[in-house]
C-alpha cells in the first residue's frame, strides 16, 4: 500500500533532516527552531517519496538519494513559509498549525525561508548524503537550481501574483503551474534517477513525461480540493482561492471537468512508465495517490 511506502520513506527523509537542522550554537536556536518548525511539523513529503520511487524504478537504493530527498523538502518547505507572508497570500494556517510568519515572526520567517533554501543546496551538495560522483552532484545542482529559480518555482509565483483577479486562459493557467508546482515536482522525479546512477536518457525521457504529467496533476487536484474538502482536512484554510480571486481549475473548466483533466493526466503518467519495470510501481502507485488524495 502507498501509505506503508509514504510512511517508509517519511522515516528516512525526516531522521536526515533532523540531523541537517540541528542548531550548531545557541546563538542560531532561535532560526534553527522556525527552520524546524517549517519543515517538521507535518507534510505528506510527496516530493522526497517521488526521489526515492524514481531511484529505486532505475535500480538504486533509497540511500543513495537521501542528499535530494532532503533538498527537495527543504525547497518546497521554504516556499510555502514566503509564500504564507503578509506581502503574499498571507495566511494564518499551514498543515494545521499557524504559518511560521504568525508562530515566530515575520522577519523570522523570511530568514528560516532563505536558509532552509541555502540549506537544500549543501545536502545536494554533500558527499555522504549524495554519495556520487562530483559530477553528478554538479549535475543535480542545476536540476534543482533550474527547478526552483525564476525559470521554475519562482517564476511561477510571479505568474500567479500577476494573474489575481484576472480572467486567463487554460494555456496561461497551466503555465503558471508548470512553474510554480510542476518544476519541483519534475526536479524530484529527475534527482532520483540520476542518484540511481542507472539513468539512460531514454530512460529520463520517459520520467520527465511522468513528471510532467503528475506534476500538472497534483495542482489540479489541489485546486479541487480548495472547493470540494474543508479547513480540517486540508490544514489550511478552504476557499482561500476563491477568496483570494486567483485562477483554478473548477473555476476555469467546471469542477466535473477539472476531475476529468486531473484523472487524463494520471493515465498519461501511467503511460509514459510503460517500458519500466515491477520497480516503477511505487512511480505508479503515487500517481493514483497524488489524483485521489484528499489533503
Amino acid at each position: 500500500m502507498i501509505s506503508d511506502y509514504q510512511h517508509f520513506c517519511q522515516t528516512h527523509v525526516d531522521g536526515a533532516l533532523e540531523q541537517l537542522l540541528r542548531a550548531p550554537s545557541s546563538e542560531l536556536e532561535r532560526l534553527y527552531a522556525a527552520m524546524r518548525y517549517s519543515v517538521m511539523n507535518g507534510g505528506k513529503r510527496v516530493r522526497p517519496l517521488l526521489v526515492f520511487a524514481s531511484c529505486q524504478a532505475l535500480g538504486g537504493e533509497i540511500e543513495q538519494a537521501y542528499g535530494a530527498a532532503c533538498a527537495v523538502e527543504l525547497i518546497h518547505a521554504y516556499s510555502l513559509v514566503h509564500d504564507d507572508l503578509p506581502a503574499m497570500d498571507d495566511d494564518d494556517l499551514r498543515r494545521g498549525q499557524p504559518t511560521t510568519h504568525k508562530a515566530f515572526d515575520e522577519a523570522y520567517a523570511i530568514l528560516a525561508g532563505d536558509a532552509l533554501q541555502s540549506l537544500a543546496f549543501y545536502a545536494l551538495a554533500d558527499e555522504q548524503l549524495s554519495p556520487v560522483s562530483c559530477q553528478q552532484r554538479l549535475d543535480m545542482l542545476k536540476v534543482l537550481a533550474t527547478a526552483a529559480g525564476a525559470c521554475g518555482m519562482v517564476g511561477g509565483q510571479a505568474i500567479d501574483l500577476s494573474s489575481v483577479g484576472k480572467n486567463i486562459s487554460q494555456d496561461t493557467l497551466e503555465l503558471m503551474h508548470r512553474h510554480k508546482t510542476g518544476a519541483l515536482i519534475q526536479a524530484s522525479v529527475r534527482l532520483g534517477a540520476i542518484a540511481s546512477n542507472h539513468a539512460s536518457e531514454q530512460k529520463l525521457a520517459a520520467l520527465e513525461r511522468y513528471a510532467q504529467a503528475i506534476g500538472l496533476a497534483f495542482q489540479v487536484q489541489d485546486d479541487i480540493l480548495d472547493v470540494t474538502s474543508d479547513t480540517q482536512t486540508l490544514g489550511k484554510q478552504q476557499g482561500s482561492d476563491i477568496q483570494h480571486n486567483k485562477p483554478t481549475y473548477p473555476a476555469l473548466l467546471g469542477l466535473e471537468a477539472a476531475q476529468d483533466y486531473a484523472n487524463s493526466l494520471r493515465d498519461q503518467a501511467h503511460e509514459a512508465l510503460a517500458d519500466f519495470d515491477q520497480h516503477a510501481n511505487y512511480l505508479r502507485k503515487l500517481a493514483d495517490y497524488i489524483v485521489s488524495r484528499s489533503n
